[in-house]
Formats: C-alpha cells, sequence, structure tokens
C-alpha cells in the first residue's frame, strides 16, 4: 500500500464524519456521483454500501474513483481525494456499516437485512479548498 503523504490539517479535516460525494466511472464513460458516508484510516477510505448498489458494480470494472468530502460548517471548505478502489469484500457480520453508522450518528446501523459490502480507496492525489484558498 502507498500511502499519500498529506499536510496535518487535511488529515485533520477527513478524520472528522463530514459529508461527502463519491464519483465512480460508468461503463459509458460518464462518471456517476453518489453521497456517501466514509471513513479516513492510515491513508485510505472505507466505503460501505449494500450490495445492491449500481456503484459497486461500477467500482469492481473500473477501480478509478474521487471522493469530495465537504465541511459541515461551510462548503466552501473542502478536500477531493482521486485514487483506486484497492479492496472490496463482504460485510456479513456489519462491522464496517456499524463503524460508518456509530460515526455520524452515534448508533449502528439500523436496516440488518440487507448484505453489504467495503471497498477501500486509496487516494493517488488530493487537492483542497478552504474557503479562502487552498487547504494546506
Amino acid at each position: 500500500m502507498r500511502v499519500l503523504a498529506l499536510p496535518a490539517p487535511v488529515d485533520a479535516f477527513l478524520k472528522k464524519p463530514n459529508a461527502a460525494v463519491i464519483g465512480v466511472v460508468r461503463p459509458d464513460g460518464f462518471p456517476m456521483t453518489v453521497v456517501t458516508w466514509y471513513d479516513w484510516e492510515d491513508g485510505r477510505v472505507l466505503l460501505n454500501m449494500d450490495e445492491s448498489r449500481l456503484r459497486l458494480r461500477f467500482m469492481r470494472r473500473d477501480p478509478r474513483a474521487a471522493l469530495t468530502v465537504l465541511d459541515e460548517d461551510s462548503w466552501y471548505s473542502h478536500v477531493s481525494l482521486l485514487g483506486r478502489v484497492v479492496s472490496i469484500e463482504d460485510d456479513p457480520d456489519l462491522a464496517d456499516i456499524d463503524r460508518l453508522a456509530v460515526r455520524y450518528t452515534g448508533s449502528p446501523f439500523r436496516r440488518r437485512d440487507s448484505r453489504r459490502v467495503s471497498a477501500w480507496l486509496e487516494p493517488e492525489r488530493w487537492h483542497g479548498w478552504s474557503g479562502a484558498g487552498p487547504l494546506r
């Protein structure tokens, strides 16, 4: 695993449970974007979704993806990560979705009746904006 070196303020920003949008590549080459929960760990992004989601099918076909994280107080402050999905695995005991649900809501994930899948995004590049200029 190659870890992208990020400045401390960017790393701290990504550790917050901010809103995020994931972008993946559809088979016709157009992008698809979806609001998502995420977690930031050791230079990688944890994502989790129901196994029926189109974005999962698209990630399996083409691992290129981008994640834009928006500051909860002002979307003028944001960080975008561009990279590849390097791992896709089932989440049979719902540990990863519970991790994300607790991060964002304070409680485990409510729906326990669907199959969940976790994906890890490894960023290769990033850019950020603080509202007053580039986030450094």
